[in-house]
């Protein structure tokens, strides 16, 4: 069987989705609200419109996935004038510092395969291919 890029995507996804599962399960976190979390922890003081937009999902996603960030203490959601404001908590910079762990050593195990000049390669090759997609939309 011929095996396409999207082939290898849809890999790449499910193992590292499997791998953060089991890797922020301590945290209460995972795969998707990982990056709720990431979003948050990269632009403190966030609005949940801004969270949502960047993000690319629905408003009732965003609101729940908040909603079950605040109620497990990783995350506020505070009134400033017209809108909410979030941030991290102690407890979600924690999970935040976790989840940057998580992509170096997904990293780390996956590319040992190959040389640094190959991962090098690789990288420059997909960043191509990102810029691509995001132009295009």
């Amino acid at each position: 069987m011929l095996k396409t890029f999207a082939y290898y995507a849809s890999v790449f996804y499910k193992d590292f989705s499997a791998y953060t599962a089991e890797k922020l399960e301590a945290v209460g976190l995972h795969y998707g609200l990982m990056f709720f979390v990431l979003y948050v922890g990269k632009h403190p003081g966030t609005t949940p419109s801004a969270l949502t937009n960047a993000l690319r999902v629905d408003w009732g996603h965003s609101q729940r996935s908040i909603n079950r960030l605040v109620e497990e203490g990783l995350m506020s959601k505070e009134k400033s004038g017209r809108y909410y404001r979030l941030n991290l908590t102690d407890k979600g910079k924690q999970a935040y510092a976790l989840c940057h762990q998580v992509f170096f050593m997904w990293d780390g195990l996956r590319l040992s395969a190959l040389t640094p000049q190959e991962q090098d390669t690789l990288l420059a090759l997909l960043q191509k291919i990102a810029a691509s997609a995001r132009k295009s939309e």
